[in-house]
């Protein structure tokens, strides 16, 4: 269970506003009442009678004296949200657990509890705590859902206090609040292996480099821990530093995800649009990845990489894979379109490397971005391309039409630069995609001569 801590806020009175923001909690039976006596006192000066005097005065002030009451108690309640789980794929539920302490000596009297929450996450919800005594706690809970990814915030509570007549009714709000991330849903796929595509790299295991001989030692700054017998003496006189031998080198298969974010690039919105399943599909990749073992980066059209903290972009190991894959959903839970009309700036980060395999999610190309994707591929790696024609997802699954000749030359184009090209259908299961993706590619090695798994 994943929880989202929130610390304690205090609700007081608020100094400011004195009178006035008493009188502006009265509710209508308040309000009724004070009418009610203002009337009665102004026939009992007409009619001159005395009697009707004193029950307009009643009527006037029961709710003036319950609203200073009310305003002039000081309730010291505390309270906390929780979140289980902070981070919930979309269309799944998340609960919120509320707490409310009395910290004050005084037991309070009837609460009305309340929690700010977005629309889409479902109605505002209302509790009603009955009296909480002096050092006392509630616990309430509630559920949210959204099919719609991103980041909601949750609060602040709002607490309403009543009087025991129902004449006033004040609010005071907390200062905290929480946030729920509505992350792409994830998909299993099949623990398939594209062979032949990462020479030097295997099936994702960590192969090491053992270096041999006094020159090839590649030393590092000590840390806490290291073995004293692993020391390098030359270099710690060279640089004035303690420095050790790092005799192994560990290398881990690299698998970059490339997701397509241009709005022209997609058409539709809704969480059964196109660009939702490509922002899913890369989710699944990259969370497949890290569990067998990859390096695994995603990458934008706009060229930005993420996680960036490593001096080459790629998250493995080194980083935690629980910590990779989580910065990586937050970041696809709040991702949207992009401006941009083209896929340059991906294609100058992707050449400056090896990048191992590469999956694409693409949207629409044209011809001149499907040559800069087909310049992608490179020689030491694979490339799976699974590319979503907007308008087949525009329309209902029995007026799709046939693919039109542009598109399957521009697929050409791609399946000729060494790219396993798959057009998506709506509503395709992914895991079915990629398992066809593995048979092309063992079709092509074998086709060709190439390794098979």
């Amino acid at each position: 269970m994943t929880t989202a801590g929130t610390g304690y806020a205090e609700a007081d009175r608020d100094e400011k506003g004195g009178i006035r923001t008493a009188l502006a909690g009265l509710t209508t039976r308040g309000r009724s009442f004070l009418a009610a006596g203002v009337a009665a006192a102004v026939c009992s000066y007409v009619l001159g009678q005395s009697d009707l005097l004193r029950v307009g005065l009643l009527l006037a002030v029961l709710p003036l004296v319950c609203a200073t009451v009310l305003y002039r108690t000081r309730y010291r309640v505390a309270g906390s949200r929780r979140l289980s789980p902070a981070r919930v794929p979309a269309g799944s539920e998340a609960r919120v657990h509320l707490r409310m302490d009395n910290v004050s000596r005084l037991p309070t009297g009837l609460l009305m509890l309340q929690d700010r929450v977005p629309y889409v996450l479902g109605p505002r919800p209302r509790f009603v705590l009955d009296r909480v005594e002096a050092g006392g706690r509630r616990e309430v809970s509630y559920r949210v859902r959204s099919d719609l990814r991103g980041r909601y915030p949750l609060g602040p509570l709002q607490l309403r206090l009543t009087d025991p007549f129902g004449m006033c009714e004040l609010t005071r709000s907390f200062s905290t609040y929480d946030n729920l991330t509505v992350i792409p849903r994830v998909e299993p796929l099949a623990p398939v292996r594209f062979s032949g595509e990462a020479k030097g790299y295997g099936d994702g295991r960590q192969r090491s480099l053992a270096l041999a001989g006094e020159d090839d030692v590649i030393p590092r700054g000590y840390r806490y821990g290291d073995d004293l017998r692993r020391v390098h003496w030359r270099s710690t006189a060279r640089y004035g530093e303690l420095m050790v031998r790092r005799e192994e080198q560990p290398q881990r298969a690299r698998c970059t995800v490339l997701l397509d974010t241009r709005g022209i690039a997609f058409q539709g919105a809704g969480p059964d649009a196109a660009f939702e399943w490509a922002v899913a599909g890369a989710a699944s990749v990259l969370v497949h990845m890290l569990e067998r073992g990859f390096s695994v980066r995603l990458l934008t059209d706009t060229g930005s990489a993420v996680p960036g903290e490593g001096g080459d972009g790629f998250a493995g190991a080194s980083q935690g894979s629980a910590d990779a894959a989580g910065l990586m959903m937050d970041t696809l839970a709040v991702i949207d379109h992009s401006d941009g009309a083209g896929l340059s700036l991906a294609y100058d980060v992707l050449r400056g490397g090896n990048e191992g395999l590469l999956v694409a999610f693409l949207g629409d190309l044209d011809e001149e971005q499907a040559a800069v994707v087909a310049r992608m591929r490179q020689r030491g790696g694979g490339a799976v391309a699974f590319v979503l024609d907007s308008e087949t997802w525009m329309r209902e699954p029995s007026e799709v039409p046939g693919p039109s000749d542009g598109s399957e030359e521009r697929l050409r184009m791609l399946r000729e630069a060494g790219w396993t090209t798959l057009r998506v259908p709506r509503g395709a299961s992914l895991d079915d995609l990629w398992r066809q993706a593995d048979r092309e590619r063992r079709g092509v090695a074998v086709a060709g001569g190439g390794e098979g798994p």
